[in-house]
């Protein structure tokens, strides 16, 4: 049994984020995939300790880490090409759907049903992990936002207009847990080191 599953996982390290904007820092599906992951986990805490929620926070971690394995096919699509017109976007979720088939058929047959709502995800999900789902796409963009942060504080414009559409979509999501982190953890992503030290003295 020959699997190349997760050679393709591997190879996320090579599909560029933001591939139609300036940068002064790359990023790739497989860090973007991490970051994703951490902030998930962080999310479900925050929503855990501060508003008695009994959300699952390794659960979330495992599809954050999936939640874009399909780019692998697909690359990252810019979201002003993927969200041009509704058919455009049509297009690009039937493709998508294609090729979560085509990246679940590479998994061993016996580890299949534990990998396909992971890959697949939709209609295969159960109503806790829906409810984990919100919480990965929060902290999707949530990173998103970072990324806007981090690029502003190194002097590059270019990310201006992401900046203000991420806090918009992020304040339609109405998540207290979202709140709170942007109110009391992401000020820090503006910080330079020196900054950020200064604060641990």
């Amino acid at each position: 049994m020959d699997s190349p599953f997760i050679a393709y996982m591997y190879r996320l390290r090579y599909i560029e984020r933001w591939s139609l904007m300036r940068n002064t820092t790359r990023e790739n599906v497989a860090e973007h995939s991490y970051h994703v992951a951490l902030l998930a986990h962080m999310l479900c805490e925050i929503g855990n300790q501060l508003f008695a929620r009994s959300l699952n926070a390794d659960k979330a971690v495992t599809m954050a880490l999936f939640h874009d394995a399909t780019e692998v096919f697909t690359g990252d699509i810019p979201t002003p090409v993927k969200h041009h017109n509704p058919k455009m976007l049509a297009n690009f979720r039937e493709i998508e759907a294609l090729a979560a088939e085509r990246l679940l058929g590479m998994v061993p047959e016996p580890l299949q049903a534990a990998y396909e709502p992971l890959i697949i995800g939709g209609g295969t999900l159960d109503a806790e992990q829906q409810e984990l789902l919100k919480m990965v796409k929060a902290a999707d963009l949530l990173d998103a936002y970072m990324k806007c942060l981090s690029e502003l504080s190194s002097g590059n414009r270019e990310f201006a207009v992401a900046k203000g559409q991420t806090e918009q979509k992020l304040a339609d999501l109405r998540m207290p847990e979202v709140d709170w982190f942007l109110a009391y953890m992401a000020p820090s992503f503006s910080k330079t080191l020196d900054e950020l030290s200064e604060k641990e003295a």
